[in-house]
């Protein structure tokens, strides 16, 4: 059956080299800008804002399948955990149930 397949990711980073919140936004640029352009999902710092050495990063996917989304996620994840300079802490996935 058709219909709409989304999920909301957020994934807890640590940014073990940086010593201020410039080197830290340094670091998480290349992340979110690299997960747009290359998966086309919306993506956005979510939390830690004002933290030296955390940070969250939300992601959004809608896809036309379960099994495209879960590709897209599964993508996605491995992007986030092999970034330079980040330490993957946790992965949070929440689904979009279909009413």
């Amino acid at each position: 059956m058709s219909g709409v397949h989304a999920a909301a990711v957020c994934f807890d980073l640590h940014v073990p080299e940086s010593r201020s919140l410039k080197v830290k936004r340094a670091a998480i640029r290349p992340v979110v800008d690299g997960l747009r352009h290359r998966f086309h999902v919306s993506v956005a710092e979510v939390d830690h804002q004002d933290q030296w050495q955390r940070a969250a990063i939300g992601v959004a996917v809608v896809a036309s399948s379960d099994g495209q989304l879960r590709e897209i996620l599964d993508s996605v994840e491995r992007f986030v955990d092999t970034a330079a300079n980040l330490e993957l802490l946790e992965v949070r996935t929440d689904w979009l149930d279909e009413a």
